[in-house]
């Protein structure tokens, strides 16, 4: 299962260096051959965004060893907590003193390291290809298993939906651990494009800088991102070669959509709509860009390969349109399953192909997917349940917000919002939603808390109440 097409090429945007090719074959070769020397097992890969992780990665997919895409700047007491709760053979990228039973070696390719001393008790079942955390830096984080099969049958299916051509270039502004930073490397890698290999925010003027100055063709943005890009004034104009937007990541405003389509219609340029989880590899849907007008609000139908129903209260499933209900998701791509411990590395497929999403919604005549709702994003005011992504999307004219559940109320969490603009939010949800204002807590926040996904870190939130 290749995941580096013969065309694919890595521009260094530091050193402007590019490896495509023989040179990239070759750069490969060498670490796993390095890694040949070392323990056998899983790999955890601290995932920074340089060209240096990135042929760990390779390397490490080519010697069939499954790669943990781990956050750099996960806090050292999780990363011990992943360490002893997951035995990895190899964990790389590392600074400080190992953990016991590990010890450092400092590789002349692959960089300072931990290795496992004794052989690792549990064998990484055969099938297993990445490893990706749910839960960012927060909690007690557990692993999506997906195998080599579901990340190119992935990569494969987003290269044909967006018709990546070889000569594209990709900007890695995304965090390469993160699913959607990953499926941007793997589908144009895939499809023999280039991968534009930076470490730079889009708020950032060194970002933009490189975006000219090596003429990247695309952009991958989630939500929050397209909100700074409207604040920046983005203007595909500028950039000559950048002709094609994707947003994944959760839901994007309608308003934002269409504006982000006009411009990129400017310049003969194409928005994609997408939508996905870590658990699919990480994508499931995309919407043509060429339709995008049409079925605004929707997010697309299936990826290659796909299939899309939902399922209702008494657990039937149906692709008939109009009729909502939690979303079902069948594929390739879908995940093996999740591990919390060592052992949970040893077993195989436990979904048969399935994802059981957790999202509200329903397809129209088209097979259009348009998404509704959480299941579980729900909270309560005086005893009347409410949806909190609804709750958000009354008031997302008024610019970011973040809706949780608080004691019987719901607490929202606005971006720099004064008393009388906190005040008249509450107001319109009492109104809009029948209920007195008193059940709605509008409190500001200077910028909402954000994932290294670049969603709203919700949890956080949370425990601000």
């Amino acid at each position: 299962m290749a995941l580096v097409h013969p065309s694919a090429r890595l521009v260094d945007a530091g050193s402007g260096a590019v490896l495509s090719g023989d040179a990239l074959t070759a750069a490969i070769a060498m670490r796993v051959e390095a890694l040949a020397q070392l323990q056998s097992g899983v790999v955890f890969a601290r995932f920074p965004n340089d060209v240096e992780s990135v042929l760990r990665y390779l390397a490490g997919w080519q010697a069939l060893r499954p790669m943990a895409l781990i956050d750099p700047g996960l806090p050292a007491a999780t990363l011990a907590d992943l360490v002893e709760r997951f035995e990895p053979a190899l964990v790389t990228g590392v600074i400080g003193s190992p953990p016991p039973g590990y010890r450092v070696v400092d590789d002349a390719l692959l960089g300072p390291l931990w290795e496992r001393i004794a052989r690792p008790a549990h064998e990484p079942h055969p099938a297993l290809g990445v490893l990706l955390a749910t839960s960012g830096s927060t909690g007690n984080p557990k692993f999506v298993r997906l195998s080599r099969e579901a990340i190119t049958a992935n990569a494969t299916a987003i290269a044909e939906a967006l018709h990546i051509a070889p000569e594209e270039l990709a900007p890695t502004n995304l965090s390469l651990f993160y699913s959607y930073g990953m499926s941007v490397l793997n589908s144009h890698l895939t499809a023999g494009a280039g991968v534009l290999v930076q470490s730079h925010s889009l708020l950032e003027r060194p970002f933009w800088e490189d975006l000219a100055r090596y003429e990247a063709t695309s952009l991958a943005a989630v939500p929050y991102q397209y909100e700074m890009l409207r604040r920046l004034r983005f203007d595909p104009a500028k950039y000559p070669r950048l002709r094609t937007l994707t947003q994944a990541g959760g839901r994007l405003r309608t308003e934002l959509v269409t504006d982000f389509h006009a411009r990129m219609q400017t310049v003969d340029g194409r928005m994609f709509v997408m939508y996905g989880q870590t658990e699919a590899g990480p994508r499931m849907t995309t919407l043509p860009s060429a339709r995008l007008p049409e079925k605004l609000g929707s997010v697309g139908p299936a990826i290659p390969g796909g299939r899309l129903s939902v399922k209702l209260e008494d657990g039937s499933e149906t692709s008939q349109p109009g009729i909502t209900g939690e979303v079902i998701y069948r594929g390739p791509n879908v995940m093996m399953g999740y591990a919390e411990r060592a052992a949970d590395l040893s077993l195989g497929d436990e979904q048969g192909g399935a994802l059981v999403t957790g999202d509200l919604g329903w397809l129209d005549e088209d097979g259009y997917l348009f998404i509704s709702g959480r299941l579980k994003r729900f909270g309560k005011v005086f005893g009347v349940r409410l949806n909190l992504d609804d709750v958000e999307k009354l008031l997302r004219d008024r610019g970011p917000v973040a809706a949780v559940s608080g004691d019987d109320k719901i607490v929202i969490w606005a971006e720099d919002a004064e008393d009388d603009v906190r005040r008249e939010m509450a107001s319109e949800l009492a109104e809009k939603l029948n209920l007195h204002w008193s059940g709605f807590d509008v409190r500001n926040i200077d910028s909402l808390p954000l994932l290294a996904s670049g969603k709203v870190d919700y949890r956080a939130l949370e425990k601000a109440i």
